[in-house]
C-alpha cells in the first residue's frame, strides 16, 4: 500500500460518495459521469488494498477501512482548501460554520439564529443547506457539516447506527399543531378540539420510512379525506391559506406561516410529539460552532414559547 499514489481527485470523489450515499448522486454533484466516479473509487481501493464501500441495493455504506480513509481524506482536503484560501489572499475561515437543516427548520429557526448572530458574533459566517435526515447525517460523518438540525418522531431512535454515536441535543419537544385557514370557524379559537377534525379535508405529505401519513392528525378515528399531497412545507401552508384543507405542522413553523393561516394546538386524542435535535460529531466543536449552536438553541426556545 503506497498512499503517495493517491490523488486529490480520488479523495474528493470518495468523500462525495460517502456523503451523498450513492455513486449517481456524487457524480451529479461533481459533474462527473458515474463511470468516472466508479474508476476513482476503484483506484483508491487498489491503492489502499481494501474494500472501502459496501455496495447495497439502496446505495453504499462505508466499511471500517472506508471510515478510516474518510477521516484522513477529510483532514487532507480541509488542509488543501485552507491553503488555497491563504494563497488567494482570503482570510482563514475559522469563523465559518456549516449547518444542515431539514425543511421546516429552515423556514423560521435558522433565519432567526443567523439574524441574532449578526448582532452578537458578526465575525462568524454561517453556510447552510437543506437536506433529508440521511443526507445530513452522512454530511456530518464526512465532515462537510459542523452541525445539523434534525427532526425526530417516536420512537425517537438515533439517526444512524454508525460509531461513534453522534452527539444529540434536544432543542424542543412539542406536539404537532394544526394549520387552519384563517377564514374557517375553527380559526376563531385558541385551540382545536380533536372531535372538530372529523370530516375535514387534509393536505398530507408523502409517507416515508416508518412515518405515518404526514400532515394528518394522528388522533382521527376515521379514514382521512386527503385532497392534496405535497412534500414542501411552504406549499402545504399556502394550500391551507387558500382554504384547501388542514395540515399538521411543527409548532416552530408558526412564525413562518403565510397570511391567511392560523397554527393552533390540538386538545383531546393522542398527541404526536416531535423533537427538534441539534446533531454533531463527538469531537470537540470549534468556538464558532459552539456559538452557532447556542444561537440555534435560543431561537428554538423563542419559537417554542407559546404566544
Amino acid at each position: 500500500m503506497d498512499f503517495t499514489d493517491v490523488t486529490l481527485t480520488a479523495l474528493r470523489v470518495f468523500r462525495a460518495v460517502a456523503e451523498r450515499g450513492t455513486l449517481t448522486a456524487a457524480a451529479s454533484q461533481l459533474g462527473y459521469t458515474q463511470s468516472a466516479v466508479s474508476r476513482q473509487i476503484a483506484s483508491l481501493e487498489r491503492v489502499t488494498g481494501a474494500t472501502l464501500l459496501e455496495r447495497r441495493h439502496d446505495g453504499v455504506r462505508l466499511t471500517a477501512p472506508g471510515r478510516l480513509v474518510l477521516r484522513r481524506a477529510t483532514a487532507v482536503l480541509d488542509e488543501i482548501d485552507a491553503g488555497a484560501r491563504e494563497l488567494a489572499g482570503l482570510p482563514a475561515q475559522a469563523g465559518t460554520v456549516h449547518v444542515g437543516w431539514f425543511p421546516s427548520a429552515g423556514a423560521a429557526l435558522l433565519p432567526a439564529a443567523v439574524t441574532a448572530l449578526r448582532e452578537t458574533d458578526p465575525e462568524i459566517t454561517v453556510i447552510s443547506r437543506e437536506g433529508s435526515t440521511p443526507a445530513l447525517v452522512r454530511a456530518l460523518r464526512t465532515g462537510s457539516l459542523d452541525l445539523a438540525l434534525l427532526g425526530s418522531a417516536p420512537p425517537f431512535r438515533p439517526p444512524d447506527a454508525e460509531s461513534p454515536a453522534l452527539v444529540l441535543q434536544t432543542l424542543t419537544e412539542r406536539a404537532l399543531h394544526i394549520a387552519v385557514p384563517a377564514a374557517y370557524p375553527l380559526a376563531r379559537r385558541d385551540f382545536v378540539d380533536v372531535a372538530d377534525l372529523r370530516g375535514q379535508r387534509w393536505i398530507a405529505g408523502p409517507p416515508s420510512g416508518e412515518d405515518r401519513l404526514m400532515g394528518v392528525c394522528p388522533g382521527l378515528d376515521e379514514k382521512p379525506d386527503i385532497v392534496h399531497t405535497a412534500r414542501d412545507w411552504l406549499a402545504k401552508l399556502h394550500l391551507v391559506a387558500a382554504g384547501c384543507g388542514l395540515t399538521t405542522v411543527p409548532a416552530a413553523l408558526a412564525p413562518a406561516a403565510p397570511p391567511g393561516v392560523r397554527i393552533l394546538p390540538v386538545r383531546g386524542g393522542p398527541q404526536e410529539q416531535r423533537r427538534l435535535l441539534l446533531a454533531r460529531l463527538p469531537t470537540p466543536p470549534t468556538e464558532a460552532a459552539t456559538r452557532v449552536a447556542a444561537a440555534l438553541h435560543t431561537a428554538a426556545l423563542d419559537a417554542d414559547t407559546p404566544s
